[in-house]
């Protein structure tokens, strides 16, 4: 196993397989199935960590953990002017700035 696993892992039902699939965000192309999801997650982080030996005994440099990074707190969206428009509308409704409005949303719990 990797000494320092920072990877970030998620463990979800597959209903087409009748397993739990065990992915890593880090490694898109992975994944691996497994009935108890312990052990898609065991399955998961062991084949997370062959790969990374096997990229660096070839060597190439493996993704930096997401959990790792710095992020700036900024990004920028590009959409279409109607929506800008919306926006804009129910900022000024609200009385809050654009970014505000837009932060409130995407801090939103999904339904």
């Amino acid at each position: 196993m990797l000494e320092k696993d920072r990877y970030t892992y998620r463990i979800l039902w597959s209903e087409e397989d009748r397993e739990y699939v065990g992915l890593c965000a880090e490694f898109p192309s992975l994944s691996w199935l497994a009935s108890p999801p312990e052990a898609a997650l065991e399955g998961i982080r062991q084949l997370v960590a062959d790969v990374v030996a096997d990229m660096q005994a070839n060597g190439e440099t493996p993704p930096t953990p997401l959990s790792t990074k710095r992020y700036s707190g900024k990004f920028q969206v590009r959409i279409p002017p109607e929506q800008h428009r919306q926006l804009a509308i129910e900022a000024a409704e609200m009385g809050v700035s654009m970014n505000r409005l837009v932060a409130m949303k995407l801090g939103r719990p999904r339904a």
